[in-house]
């Protein structure tokens, strides 16, 4: 599980996607709730930062998906996809300590 840094990136719907084929972690803040975007073991994932798991990690909010493509694209941000928030989505790289 990553830190999210303090500078937002340069990232939008267009580049989105190559973004995380070569960082493969990402956070997304969308209004006032942050999602965590990660690989992890062969499987895309998206998680909720506001909950946290027994283990005191970040809680699934999307399906274990194989490919990037896929994560973008389910519903998963109150029923909208990261590929419908992009626009209105600030990103930050995830610092791995």
């Amino acid at each position: 599980m990553g830190v999210m840094a303090e500078e937002t990136l340069e990232i939008g719907p267009d580049t989105l996607e190559s973004y995380l084929r070569s960082n493969t972690r990402v956070f997304a803040k969308v209004g006032e709730n942050t999602y965590y975007v990660t690989h992890t073991d062969g499987y895309w994932r998206v998680q909720d930062c506001s909950k946290l798991n027994e283990k005191q990690h970040f809680t699934d909010c999307s399906d274990l998906v194989p490919t990037v493509t896929e994560v973008l694209h389910l519903p998963c941000i109150d029923g909208k996809s990261l590929a419908d928030v992009a626009d209105e989505a600030e990103f930050y790289a995830s610092i791995q300590e």
